[in-house]
């Protein structure tokens, strides 16, 4: 995956401009920078979220297996079940069942075979790190569960339509340290299966659990590379003035 000349506005103002940036398969790329800076909104545009903001318009490429996802024959439903998403604080669905949490989207796509949703459901719980602790009680509502099951709920419902790319929106801010080190172990498990996109402000987090990341300022693309090489030697002195706390 990977964008070429990326632009949003919303408006006339300007969320993120002329951005090229990889993605690499099967790694975790961190989109690090201050608030406001453009990482949310280039994060909503890999998966066309902004189709549903008013007022947004998005010009640039985000290319997906050799094709442009913002092309006219494109279809976001589909897209969105390719790239799925993590928003920030958990969304159980409040009204339903842990099992129909997870099978959710299957069943919008007319999926109804009681075997199929089963094995789905079971795998993406596995996937996700959650099913030991919920297996006994998959007809329980899922918003019964603590905030830390609720985000592994999250991502579980997002891994059963088989992803390529999962986005998460600063999954654990939400969390209590331990919750936050589960997900990170979750992270480092899931990114065997399918690509991670992260935006985070804990710049130890992004140091913990990404191979690639990726520094916005002001709605640009400033510098990207290995994380291990642009935290320790960054290229571009806005980018070690934010590492090292000079702003943010």
């Amino acid at each position: 995956m990977q964008t070429h000349d990326l632009t949003v506005k919303y408006g006339t103002n300007i969320g993120v401009q002329n951005v090229s940036l990889p993605i690499y398969s099967n790694k975790v790329l961190a989109l690090i920078g201050p608030s406001g800076c453009g990482k949310t909104t280039y994060l909503r545009a890999l998966n066309r979220m902004h189709d549903l903001t008013r007022g947004a318009t998005v010009t640039g490429k985000v290319i997906l297996d050799g094709k442009n996802i913002y092309e006219p024959d494109a279809n976001p439903v589909i897209i969105r079940r390719r790239i799925g998403m993590v928003f920030q604080k958990p969304t159980p669905f409040p009204t339903m069942s842990i099992y129909d949490n997870v099978v959710a989207g299957l069943k919008l796509v007319g999926i109804r075979k009681k075997s199929i949703l089963d094995d789905v459901c079971e795998r993406a719980l596995k996937q996700a790190a959650l099913f030991d602790e919920v297996k006994d009680r998959l007809r329980s509502p899922g918003a019964g569960l603590s905030g830390g099951q609720q985000q592994r709920l999250s991502i579980a419902r997002a891994l059963a339509v088989d992803p390529e790319v999962i986005l998460m929106d600063e999954p654990t801010s939400s969390l209590d340290p331990q919750s936050t080190s589960r997900i990170e172990d979750l992270i480092q498990e899931l990114k065997k299966h399918v690509t991670i996109v992260i935006v985070t402000h804990n710049m130890q987090q992004a140091a913990r659990v990404s191979d690639q990341t990726a520094f916005f300022y002001v709605g640009n693309l400033v510098e990207t590379g290995p994380t291990n090489t642009l935290f320790t030697n960054p290229k571009e002195t806005r980018t070690e003035d934010y590492i090292t706390g000079r702003f943010g």
